[in-house]
Order: C-alpha cells, then sequence, then structure tokens
C-alpha cells in the first residue's frame, strides 16, 4: 500500500494493479471512496487497459491472430506493475510488456499511472508509450467507486447525479451475460442534467453513453450539497454503473468500449480504439475534486 497525504486529502494505493482504495478528509476521517465490500462489489477503482469492458467470444484478433485479452484488460489485476517515482505529492506506477502478456496483447508498451494530490483535488494520469516497432492499438479509461450515501442519516435515494451540460444523451443497453453493447438505446436525459440515483436504476447494467457533451459530473446530496466533481477533458465515452445493492457510484470515463454485438473482433476495427504509432506516447487523465466545505 502506499499512500500520499497533504492538509486536506490523504490518498491510499494499492500494490496489486495500482488500483486507487481510499480518498479520505485528515481532519475528520470523511471515506469519499466505496469501501470495496466483497459481498457486493470487491473493488476500488480498476485501471481499464488496453481494452474497455468485455470483448465478443472474449478475445481479440490482431493480424490473424487470436489474443485472449481479459474484460477490462489486465492492468486491474496485474502483480507486476509497480512504483515507479515518488515525490512530496504524487505517486507513479508503471508497467512494461512482457513475454506473458504478448501472449494475450500483441504489442510491446509502458504505461505509467500517476496520481498527484494538490489541494483538495487528485489528478490520475495515464502515458501510454509504444516500444514497439509498429502501430499499437489500445483503449484504456478509468472506474473509480464513490461512496453514496457519505455522511450519516443519508439514504442512496438522498443522491444525484449532475452533470456539466444539459444532455439529451440516450443509453446503449448491455447483453445481460455477456457485457456487449446492444444496438437499442433507451432515453435517459430530455434536455437536462440531473440523474436522480436510485438502486433499480443498475437493475440491467450500466448506462453506457457515447454522445455525452459535458465533461464534468458531480455527485451531490440533497441534505449536504454537491460532494466531489469528476472532470474528464479527453474521454469521449462515460459509464455510470453500480451493483443494484451497492452504496455506490462509478463513473467510468472512457477511451473506447465494450464491444458491440456484431463486433468483427479485429482490433483496427473496434469501435473507439485509439492508435499509436511506434515510438509515440499518448496522455490523457482525469480528476477528482473534494468539495472544500466537506474537508473542513
Amino acid at each position: 500500500m502506499h499512500t500520499l497525504k497533504n492538509d486536506k486529502l490523504k490518498i491510499a494505493i494499492k500494490n496489486i494493479g495500482a488500483e486507487l482504495c481510499e480518498i479520505s478528509s485528515v481532519k475528520h476521517n470523511t471515506q469519499f471512496m466505496w469501501d470495496a465490500n466483497p459481498d457486493v462489489w470487491g473493488s476500488f477503482a480498476p485501471n481499464l487497459f488496453p481494452v474497455i469492458g468485455a470483448l465478443k467470444n472474449g478475445s481479440l484478433t490482431f493480424e490473424g491472430e487470436t489474443y485472449n485479452t481479459p474484460r477490462h484488460g489486465f492492468i486491474r489485476h496485474s502483480k507486476d506493475i509497480t512504483l515507479y517515482n515518488k515525490t512530496d505529492n504524487s505517486l507513479t506506477f508503471k508497467l512494461k510488456s512482457n513475454a506473458e502478456l504478448l501472449k494475450i496483447y500483441p504489442f510491446k508498451f509502458e504505461f505509467l499511472i500517476t496520481f498527484t494530490l494538490t489541494d483538495n483535488t487528485l489528478n490520475v494520469s495515464h502515458t501510454v508509450k509504444n516500444t514497439d516497432t509498429k502501430t499499437m492499438y489500445f483503449s484504456l479509461g478509468g472506474h473509480p467507486a464513490f461512496k453514496c450515501p457519505v455522511f450519516e442519516n443519508e439514504a442512496y435515494d438522498d443522491y444525484f447525479l449532475e452533470f456539466e451540460h444539459k444532455e439529451n444523451s440516450s443509453r446503449y443497453l448491455i447483453e445481460l451475460g455477456s457485457g456487449l453493447i446492444l444496438n437499442e438505446t433507451e432515453p435517459v436525459f430530455n434536455n437536462d442534467n440531473i440523474l436522480p440515483l436510485k438502486h433499480e436504476l443498475f437493475d440491467v447494467d450500466a448506462l453506457v453513453f457515447k454522445d455525452l457533451k459535458s465533461r464534468k459530473i458531480s455527485i451531490n446530496s440533497k441534505n449536504n450539497g454537491k460532494v466531489l466533481t469528476v472532470s474528464y477533458p479527453k474521454f469521449n465515452y462515460m459509464g455510470i454503473w453500480a451493483k443494484p445493492n451497492g452504496d455506490y457510484v462509478c463513473i467510468e470515463p472512457w477511451l473506447g468500449i465494450a464491444d458491440n454485438v456484431n463486433a468483427s473482433g479485429n482490433l483496427k476495427e473496434k469501435e473507439g480504439i485509439l492508435s499509436l504509432e511506434a515510438g509515440s506516447a499518448f496522455e490523457a487523465s482525469y480528476s477528482i475534486e473534494i468539495e472544500d466545505k466537506h474537508l473542513v
């Protein structure tokens, strides 16, 4: 376990998967992240790379070869990702491709993730370096789970998400069991920016959006006001998810998306896939800002 602390916030990162597992108030120990109760959902904030969500038939193809890349990729369970650099306010973790990973993902790479704590904000920055001789294809994303309710004498239904802009987006439905994206959609917004939280919202899995205008989403308490804001300037896809019986909500910025039910399986043709030339690097970050009034 690795920790960072300033005069407002403390964060903790697990060794396995470089997974963020705590954001708490220094002054009164208020916890803002889900506790990863294994009876409900035993994760805190998995890091997603080099794929998002499920692959059709559990595999991808590249240049005629088939690779059984795990759902959401292999970073989240990696024991090989290690602390690469530490400063007074940041922690950087690094994973390099190896012989075992090349069996399930056909590119040589370096993946770095940096957690930087500044005042009341945590920035999570990803860097992908293509160390191969060919163009690399990948997705990446975040999956942080935030505690709801945060404060005493509140219920899940006392919380709502506030989007940066008024939206008219529909959710893309997910095929239960396979986790693949269906072509069917279901309306969510009608020129508004408020999404009330209720457990039954997730009875048919995540809310998956492809065309949100918003690049900020806040968690709000009806009783205690805005709690925190996730900002994701470079991420084009968004998942909102929880287990139907879980007192948390995941706000998931994605660069990429699970396979469609009609996907070809060819990595180059995968929806939302990013390409990176040999020798190049790609960076994207999102941030989590805790409202100051809950830290004093």
